[in-house]
């Protein structure tokens, strides 16, 4: 067996990791990170950037959040069911943050909402400026994966801060004595176990968005029937289930949900261009929410998971596709190109052909919903309400804003069956304020500590999609405490 004596143990080199690493070994700590995989960054590779408030970028384009007015959103929009302190420290954190990211070499494009749409569009209106979006390496326009240039910024800044990292060498087993975590226990990619001691281990694996049996467990979900969820390979939970073994408290498991297709990413411009405010309907034909609101992914996540069989349709038919690829969509956003109907028909009739099951295409609304098992009745009656209310120019169901009643009259009509999704997985092992991990009665558990996904406990039962970056502002931010209150426990020793 090898044996390693270090400071400070992180384990797994994703965004939470990474976060914790540089920031003890700024604050004079030795480091070992533990990553599985051959690379770091993790799930974070996908992402576009994190939230914060207060930071300089807001400043210069003239925000005026404060830390505390986005403590109370958050405090608001949770009913208070989280640790509102360490919801506090987070905020006040997150500011301070992006400005430590851009001193390390990070560019970011400036400060988002999560969508973009009209500003009297409801889905928005009490949304806020907190999503600050990373500039792609080498430019461009930002989009899904833009991070890893922060992620790459971040590597580099550990390797100069003396960081060690051990690649394809899983931790399996968190080392403890007299109830505190002295070290781990873990396999190199020759197959030799090794032994690190320290006199702190931080766990941030990244939740278990790919472990169907955990997120059956925990949540309740079925992975590929009743959720669609992105499935980063090695998110299996072991972090939590480590913690978990050293005596950690168990905290609600939910899924970050949104919705998307089934193998959303081989059909993408599908994905995007039925995201839009259409309308949409369950398996009963009939309307479930205003279609106003669906760019808010979570609620619209929310409300598939409500409907018979967690399924839900978004329709268009010929006029408004025509007028979607004149004009572009009603709602854009940074995850799906705004050009993306000029790509329609080729991706549409490439998906047809090879029997995409979440599609069809038909000349009559009764023909359409027979193809994807939508009550017929139910359809009929429903298309001819809502084209009775669009005449009239007011949703007397719903409310749904007047610029988005649009007919469903002209064929062919286009359908897109909609499945629940998740980002992954958030929650499980208990932590106070200070990322430190606590036994079911709210004890600490001496130098254990748990950040990111794994530990995130402060979103009650939804993603609080009105200050965007939330989870990779977490991770980061969560990180950062966890390695800074690490580093100071050593330097009382």
């Amino acid at each position: 067996m090898k044996k390693l004596e270090t400071d400070i143990i992180v384990v797994a080199g994703g965004l939470s990791g990474l976060a914790s690493a540089i920031s003890a070994a700024e604050n004079g700590s030795r480091v070992i990170v533990f990553e599985k995989s051959n690379t770091t960054g993790g799930a974070a590779n996908m992402g576009m950037g994190p939230l914060g408030v207060g930071s300089s970028i807001q400043k210069n384009q003239m925000i005026s959040l404060t830390p505390g007015e986005a403590f109370r959103k958050h405090m608001y929009f949770t009913h208070y069911r989280v640790d509102a302190h360490m919801v506090r420290d987070y905020y006040y954190k997150s500011g301070e943050t992006i400005d430590w990211l851009v001193d390390m070499g990070v560019e970011f494009c400036g400060v988002q909402r999560a969508f973009s749409a009209p500003e009297n569009t409801r889905a928005y209106s009490d949304g806020e400026f907190t999503w600050h979006v990373i500039k792609p390496e080498g430019g461009g326009v930002p989009g899904p994966r833009a991070a890893t240039s922060m992620i790459k910024k971040m590597t580099e800044k550990a390797l100069e801060l003396g960081v060690e990292f051990m690649f394809e060498t899983p931790v399996s087993k968190v080392i403890m004595e007299d109830g505190k975590a002295v070290g781990v226990i873990a396999k190199d990619k020759a197959g030799q176990e090794v032994e690190a001691r320290g006199t702190s281990v931080i766990l941030a694996t990244g939740g278990f968005g790919d472990n169907p049996q955990m997120i059956k467990e925990e949540t309740g979900y079925e992975f590929g029937k009743t959720i669609f969820n992105f499935a980063i390979p090695g998110m299996k939970g072991e972090g939590i289930k480590m913690a978990w073994e050293a005596g950690a408290g168990h905290t609600t498991c939910i899924m970050e949900l949104m919705y998307q297709l089934p193998d959303n990413m081989n059909h993408f411009i599908l994905d995007g261009a039925f995201r839009q405010p259409c309308l949409w309907v369950n398996r009963l034909g009939q309307r479930f929410m205003p279609e106003d609101q669906i760019g808010n992914t979570t609620f619209t996540g929310n409300a598939i998971t409500a409907q018979p069989g967690n399924v839900a349709y978004a329709i268009f038919d010929s006029k408004l596709l025509k007028k979607y690829k004149k004009k572009g969509p009603d709602m854009v956003s940074h995850v799906h190109p705004h050009d993306l109907y000029d790509h329609f028909d080729e991706q549409w009739e490439r998906d047809i052909e090879a029997g995409y099951e979440s599609i069809a295409q038909a000349d009559t609304i009764e023909e359409l919903a027979e193809k994807v098992g939508v009550d017929v009745a139910g359809l009929v009656a429903q298309v001819e309400e809502y084209n009775d209310m669009c005449a009239k120019g007011y949703d007397e169901l719903f409310e749904k804003d007047r610029m988005y009643m649009q007919s469903i009259e002209k064929g062919p009509f286009y359908i897109c069956r909609q499945n629940v999704g998740a980002y992954g997985s958030v929650g499980g092992v208990l932590i106070n304020h200070k990322t430190e991990a606590m036994t079911k009665d709210y004890k600490v558990i001496p130098g254990l500590y748990a950040v990111g996904t794994d530990a995130c406990n402060i979103f009650g039962d939804s993603y609080p999609f009105i200050l965007s970056g939330n989870t990779m502002g977490f991770c980061l931010n969560s990180g950062r405490i966890a390695g800074e209150n690490a580093a100071a426990k050593l330097n009382n020793f």
